[in-house]
């Protein structure tokens, strides 16, 4: 076995969508693999996916916006599976609503999980990265970091993780940490169904509207995102640090 399939990979948001498809790209490469969520117990659809292919995983329940969970679940990582040198902050909410609209609440609860969120894994799996002087982390932002009516939250939180990316790849850059992000555009999962329910269409109608706007004229899926985080995550990526990827089907304005 080389180094690289006994290495073990963090994804957060991991129950479902995108997190799911991630986690078992990287384990059918090899990786140690913990599905991290919110509530451990939705966590175990991916795990089993994972275990019935012949992978490792464990599935770890935790609010990536609370430090002292984050210690405790990542600790929990390092003993049962080993150091985690990879992680996927892709743990992600919504609360869209206009400005005026907005709460502090769906303000403070946005910013708190992807940001806060990716801050707090971050700080959390480094050291072990350093200690291996190896690590990759990868962050989820999205299109709608350019700006999107009625997500100003999710916009703000997306752009700055553009920003947190890129500063952790001049930090930890000389102890062998690579940083990147990919920033999906429409992707089909339950998020972007629930968008659709927000604003009265049918998700299949959804779809399609969007896909008409889309140069490969599809949305994307799961896997398309996982591919990206995949190769960002691997050996073949080592020089390649503090980019973000969009994922979209073609350029964005």
């Amino acid at each position: 076995m080389s180094t690289t399939e006994q290495r073990v990979a963090i994804v957060t948001g991991a129950a479902r969508g995108i997190g799911a498809a991630t986690a078992v790209r990287l384990a059918r490469e090899g990786r140690a693999v913990a599905v991290l969520d919110l509530d451990e117990a939705s966590c175990a659809d991916t795990v089993k996916k994972i275990t019935e292919a012949g992978g490792t995983a464990i599935a770890v329940g935790c609010d990536v916006s609370d430090a002292a969970q984050v210690e405790t679940a990542v600790g929990r990582v390092a003993e049962e599976l080993g150091a985690p040198v990879i992680l996927v902050n892709n743990a992600g909410v919504l609360r869209d609503n206009l400005l005026f609209k907005m709460s502090d609440s769906d303000w403070d609860t946005v910013i708190g999980v992807h940001l806060r969120g990716a801050f707090l894994m971050s700080r959390a799996c480094q050291k072990y990265m350093v200690d291996a002087a190896f690590g990759r982390i990868v962050n989820l932002s999205s299109s709608s970091a350019l700006g999107n009516r009625g997500q100003l939250n999710y916009s703000a939180a997306k752009a700055g993780l553009q920003g947190f990316t890129k500063t952790l790849a001049i930090e930890l850059g000389k102890f062998g940490v690579t940083a990147n992000a990919v920033a999906p555009g429409f992707i089909a999962t339950d998020m972007t169904a629930a968008t659709a329910e927000r604003v009265g269409m049918g998700f299949e109608d959804f779809q399609e509207a969007a896909a008409s706007q889309i140069p490969v004229r599809r949305v994307g899926q799961p896997d398309d995102i996982a591919n990206a985080i995949a190769f960002f995550a691997g050996d073949a990526a080592g020089f390649v640090s503090g980019q973000i990827m969009y994922v979209a089907g073609g350029p964005l304005n």
